[in-house]
């Protein structure tokens, strides 16, 4: 199904990664200069609530007040929305240090399920991770006493997380592999993995679990057929490759997606095609029948009813 009527509203910065809306409907967002803004329900006021003094990611509302950010440069970061305080929950896990801190989910006890990408490449080299298919991806378990675990490594770019809504499973998209893994947290299966969605057609970014119980993964870009080419390029040629400039490299294209999904895996809702001034869909929140879009290249948010 294409996109209905979308309405696209400007921020005053780059890149607004991932969206949240917080209980007066207002939205908050990350951008690149480091700033987290708060936007009014209609996009007519935009107010800077913190500076996180490295480049936010996802985002995820945790306790009263408090905003938890996966900051790519910094780490696991919490920041009390009141006073605009940053506070690092984690810059390091299982002895490594955390290069792209990407996205997250937060468990009703406080627990928080987060991603780190890339072990390799920076954000900013996201393309160059996405050639050589490092698989160096991992998804982390942060407990509410601060212990970190690993739950899954050797993912192709692990970016967005989300948790069923009963909590029995956490999925983390692989945009590396255009695939989402889930790992099972109680009942028989628990500490087992499965695949939940495998061959899409288009690389799954941020994550996140809708008030309708749906697991709504963003679709940044379709399949790049440039890309399947290069990544079978010997290491010389892959290399050279990473090293062109952007407009030479495989790019995304400007049709954007989102999947909504069961617990079962199916897809229950799809939306795609392009959006006029919006493209590199790349977060996703349901909101009371509304979908909100982040973008990792834009100026602007996204609106639509779902």
């Amino acid at each position: 199904m294409r996109f209905g009527e979308v309405r696209v509203i400007p921020v005053n910065g780059n890149g607004p990664e991932d969206v949240v809306v917080d209980a007066q409907g207002s939205v908050l967002t990350g951008l690149d200069d480091g700033r987290i803004i708060r936007l009014s329900e209609d996009g007519s006021r935009i107010d800077t609530v913190a500076d996180t003094g490295g480049r936010p990611l996802g985002l995820e509302l945790y306790g009263e007040d408090e905003l938890l950010v996966c900051d790519a440069d910094r780490g696991l970061l919490m920041v009390q929305l009141g006073a605009g305080t940053v506070r690092v929950l984690a810059e390091y896990a299982c002895g490594a240090p955390l290069l792209v801190c990407n996205n997250a989910a937060v468990a009703a006890d406080g627990t928080i399920y987060f991603s780190d990408s890339s072990s390799r490449f920076p954000v900013a080299q996201w393309r160059e991770d996405l050639i050589e298919q490092t698989g160096t991806g991992r998804l982390l378990r942060r407990s509410p006493d601060g212990e970190i675990e690993e739950l899954a490594s050797g993912l192709q770019f692990a970016n967005g997380v989300a948790l069923a809504r009963d909590e029995s499973f956490v999925t983390v998209a692989e945009s590396g592999s255009m695939q989402v893994r889930r790992v099972w947290l109680t009942g028989e299966r628990a500490g087992s993995t499965d695949m939940f969605l495998e061959g899409l057609s288009g690389f799954p970014d941020n994550t996140s679990t809708g008030s309708d119980g749906l697991i709504w993964v963003t679709q940044a870009s379709p399949k790049v057929a440039a890309l399947d080419v290069v990544r079978k390029f010997p290491a010389p040629a892959r290399a050279l490759v990473r090293r062109a400039p952007l407009w030479m490299q495989p790019s995304p294209a400007r049709t954007v997606g989102v999947l909504g999904v069961d617990m079962e895996g199916r897809i229950v809702r799809q939306y795609s095609g392009e959006i006029d001034g919006f493209h590199m869909l790349t977060g996703v929140r349901e909101h009371n029948g509304k979908l909100y879009f982040g973008s990792l290249v834009e100026r602007a948010i996204a609106v639509t009813d779902r």
